[in-house]
């Protein structure tokens, strides 16, 4: 397999990210051979687009719903063709992976497209972007083009493909509003980098940038009917906070997670602001609390916390509901004008001791709670209930972050708080008059160096203005922010990315609509689930509703496999076989993700032979003409064909040897004649 070309092409409109990745392979063989296509993707991205080109013929990905998808996948499964595989990567990525036999001296391109909107954290943008093309291309290019509107304020390219020699590959060009950054290594230089090799590139470019922010009413984009508000105010006091950090102590947190903890909690402490009350909550089967009531964070009362922290041990069950409730009763009992209250829980398992019920703990929680604060619910590790942890911060106005265990988990920890330490306003309402299917436009609250992203539909587009309000609490006071917009003014944006708004919209209200469904119930969840469905298919989005389906040329090898939910392993290897009965039909390939509320299912079929399948495998390799026999019934067939197999296998060992001396002087051959240019392989084709 030889890639000739690998491109990456990403564009940035408004914090839009549209990437194609098109890799064009070619089979040098004088024989067919199964070429792969595999790259990751970030996982908050949806894929919109799968095309394969073989020898001018094309094979487009089609985007249905997941039931219908899955009876063309089970008809696939069947007949022993492959189903194509998204599997989770890491904390961030996604892997993509599909295959194709391609014939000799022919070529194949492959091109995936994915979608995201890129959200803002800690003051700043991040667009990922993973490059494994699994060996050096002499024709490798990455280009990336970003177009803010309100200007681009600072840009930042790291990563491990931004080191040792590869650096001097990426070249990054900046106007007002507008930044390229390209990377376009050589192929030496393509093994010269951190996790660089013989394979070549290995790794991600991470761009990193922030845009202006001049207007503190926030930034309004208006096209083709559409329009998305960005709201990010830095003028305004941080608001005190009132901080309780509810710590799993239990037995599970043994060794690692418990020092981790630790270090990480005595870094957040000294983070506190001097007018931040706060408390701290451990638990196991037992709940103890460091002082009754909140206090304010002096020096004096952070060095007796910290002393409090140094002494936290592990050991014991888990009362996950009575350490809530007691972090909820501790806000409660001390109410305090003019302030924000948060509770933090880090947990690394179910509840297994107390109230062991999870329903009636989210109950019990929502219910003391009353929508007055959010909670935040942080899993440490993948033995948590995350979708327990997701749903009960979703409800309480929070959200929930998987902590991986690894050597930066205390870094990770201390990452979250700080998204959460500023908070600057509280309450916020968001207005738009003559706008209609809108997104989310009530908040809890919004902390520094965060985005509140409102997209939606515009009802009269004859009108030459649009308004926008916000209604918000301060420190101590109610503020508002209006704007108006002319919806006539002329747009930013190039006629290529002029459905980039439309499609934003899509993207966020889906995204909302599946958040949205996890706290649903009957006719509601029912009624939401199908908007997020024609959303879905309507704009090709592969997402826990849909499936992509591939309709490929026939193949002999079997591939089966799913993606799994967030947090469990990754599923067992493809199962390959051979399956001389399959009949002669296209092939179904499906790409899906699961739902991440749905049950855990069973894929003991997906990647096993049933019994009779195994012994037909088995006996087809035994002899050809043995295919049918039972093995565990009828050996003695084999002694019969025994002799007449061995007389066979030396009769035929000569002319085996002789044809691989030929067949590798053959390879040998056309590799010496394999160009780095598609204009040389078109011309070694001819003279084969």
């Amino acid at each position: 397999m030889w890639i000739y070309s690998f491109y990456i092409n990403s564009t940035v409109t408004s914090r839009y990210a549209t990437t194609v990745i098109t890799s064009r392979v070619a089979n040098t063989l004088n024989e067919s051979q199964e070429i792969q296509f595999e790259v990751k993707i970030p996982k908050t991205a949806f894929i919109s687009k799968f095309r394969m080109t073989i020898e001018g013929k094309t094979y487009d990905g089609v985007v249905k719903e997941k039931q219908e998808a899955q009876q063309q996948y089970s008809k696939a499964v069947s007949r022993g063709q492959s189903a194509g595989l998204i599997k989770s990567v890491g904390r961030t990525l996604e892997d993509f992976k599909t295959s194709v036999t391609v014939a000799a001296f022919s070529k194949v391109t492959f091109e995936l497209t994915y979608e995201e909107l890129l959200k803002r954290r800690l003051g700043k943008y991040e667009l990922l972007i993973n490059a494994q093309p699994m060996q050096p291309v002499a024709d490798f290019k990455m280009d990336v083009h970003i177009q803010e509107k309100p200007g681009i304020s600072f840009l930042e390219v790291k990563g491990d493909l931004s080191t040792g020699d590869l650096a001097n590959a990426i070249k990054t060009t900046r106007a007002d509003k507008d930044a390229w950054v390209t990377f376009y290594p050589t192929r030496d230089q393509q093994t010269k980098c951190q996790s660089c090799g013989e394979n070549g590139l290995n790794g991600d470019l991470l761009i990193t940038y922030d845009v202006e922010r001049r207007n503190p009413k926030g930034e309004v984009m208006v096209s083709n009917g559409y329009f998305v508000h960005y709201f990010a105010p830095s003028d305004v006091p941080r608001i005190p906070k009132n901080v309780v950090f509810i710590i799993d102590r239990s037995g599970s947190m043994h060794g690692r997670k418990i020092d981790q903890t630790r270090l990480a909690l005595l870094r957040i402490l000294s983070d506190l602001d001097e007018d931040d009350h706060f408390g701290l909550i451990t638990f196991d089967h037992l709940v103890d609390t460091w002082k009754r009531e909140l206090l304010k964070a002096t020096k004096q009362n952070l060095e007796n916390a910290k002393s409090f922290v140094k002494e936290i041990r592990d050991g014991g069950s888990t009362d996950i509901n009575a350490a809530v409730l007691a972090g909820v009763d501790m806000i409660n009992r001390h109410p305090r004008e003019g302030t924000a209250s948060i509770l933090i829980l880090l947990t690394d398992g179910d509840p297994t001791s107390g109230e062991t019920n999870i329903e009636r703990i989210m109950a019990n929680v929502k219910k003391a709670i009353g929508l007055k604060f959010p909670l935040y619910c942080l899993g440490f590790g993948h033995d948590v209930n995350f979708d327990f942890l997701t749903k009960m911060s979703l409800e309480n106005g929070g959200v929930a972050r998987r902590i991986y265990e690894d050597s930066d988990a205390d870094l990770q920890l201390q990452g979250f708080y700080d998204e959460v330490a500023v908070p600057l306003l509280a309450d916020i309402q968001l207005q738009y008059t003559g706008g209609t299917n809108l997104t989310k436009t009530s908040f809890n609250l919004y902390f520094n160096g965060s985005e509140i992203v409102v997209s939606g539909q515009i009802t009269d587009n004859s009108v030459e203005s649009f308004s926008t309000e916000v209604i918000a609490v301060s420190k101590g006071s109610n503020v508002t922010y209006q704007d108006t917009v002319m919806i006539k003014d002329p747009s930013d944006v190039p006629p290529e990315n002029e459905d980039f708004m439309q499609r934003l919209w899509a993207y966020l209200t889906v995204k909302q609509l599946l958040e949205r469904q996890v706290l649903l119930k009957g006719q509601e969840k029912e009624d939401e689930e199908k908007e997020a469905l024609k959303l879905s298919l309507k704009y090709q989005f592969v997402t826990p509703l849909t499936s992509m389906v591939v309709t490929k040329p026939q193949e002999d090898e079997v591939e089966v496999a799913d993606k799994p939910k967030e947090g469990e392993e990754d599923p067992r290897p493809p199962v390959m076989g051979f399956h001389p009965s399959s009949p002669a039909s296209d092939e179904e390939d499906l790409f899906e993700y699961s739902e991440a509320d749905e049950e855990e299912e069973d894929d003991d079929d997906l990647f096993a032979y049933s019994e009779a399948e195994e012994e037909n495998v088995d006996n087809l390799f035994a002899h050809p003409k043995a295919a049918d026999v039972n093995v565990t019934g009828q050996r003695l067939m084999f002694v019969g064909f025994g002799l007449a197999a061995l007389l066979i296998l030396f009769a035929t060992a000569a002319a085996v040897k002789a044809y691989c001396s030929y067949n590798v002087k053959q390879r040998a051959h056309t590799t010496d004649h394999v160009q780095t240019s598609e204009t040389d392989y078109i011309n070694l084709r001819k003279r084969q």
